[in-house]
């Protein structure tokens, strides 16, 4: 492990997670089942029930751990093993950029959310946009053997792939305050969000 990564473990990463567990448990309705797609080691997801101990989270992942926060059970990374509407809420949480077409996993998540779906992600847009993201990404997934096509998609990108599969903009947060002071100014700005989309009854 490169120095700049036990950096990043020791005090970015805890960071990050606690106040992202913060942000998320607040979005979800009251005893909501949720289906977390791509969860790791499924921390945050105990983290968001420890918040919200109304709320029931499944995990499901490419990459099964061997020691997990939670059950995870293993999936193809394309198809998500639920029926339609089986669930309440469809959570993705800094996964779809690590696929290569970020819809088919979103098109999956409309037809398994019943109300909607949660997502935190990045946004190619600003200065130098582009290369800081791809060395937050080395930074904090390549040691666990994650996938890293580098799929940043710009704001412009998001919205219109949730109007063209019928999914309604609820919440939109772009300031998480998830690095400390000294680091946001680099890492944080305008590259993350965090979006509730809600699935409309003329949804495809």
């Amino acid at each position: 492990m490169s120095a700049i990564e036990k950096i990043h473990g020791n005090y970015v990463a805890s960071r990050r997670i606690q106040i992202l567990a913060g942000h998320l448990a607040g979005l979800l309705p009251p005893g909501v089942s949720v289906l977390d797609v791509g969860c790791g080691d499924g921390s945050l997801a105990k983290l968001i029930q420890d918040l919200r101990p109304d709320v029931r989270v499944r995990g499901i992942d490419v990459l099964v751990r061997p020691q997990t926060a939670i059950p995870i059970e293993p999936f193809d990374g394309t198809h998500i093993p639920a029926a339609d509407g089986s669930f309440d809420v469809v959570m993705f949480v800094d996964v779809l950029h690590h696929t290569n077409d970020p819809l088919v996993l979103l098109r999956e998540a409309r037809r398994v959310a019943r109300h909607s779906v949660l997502l935190k992600d990045h946004t190619r847009n600003g200065l130098l946009a582009g290369p800081t993201l791809r060395f937050m990404d080395g930074v904090g997934n390549a040691r666990y053997g994650v996938a890293l096509p580098y799929n940043y998609w710009r704001r412009e990108q998001w919205q219109g792939a949730f109007r063209e599969l019928g999914l309604k903009v609820e919440v939109w947060q772009h300031k998480l305050g998830l690095y400390p002071a000294w680091a946001n100014w680099l890492f944080g700005r305008s590259l993350h969000f965090i979006a509730r989309a809600g699935v409309t009854k003329s949804s495809p």
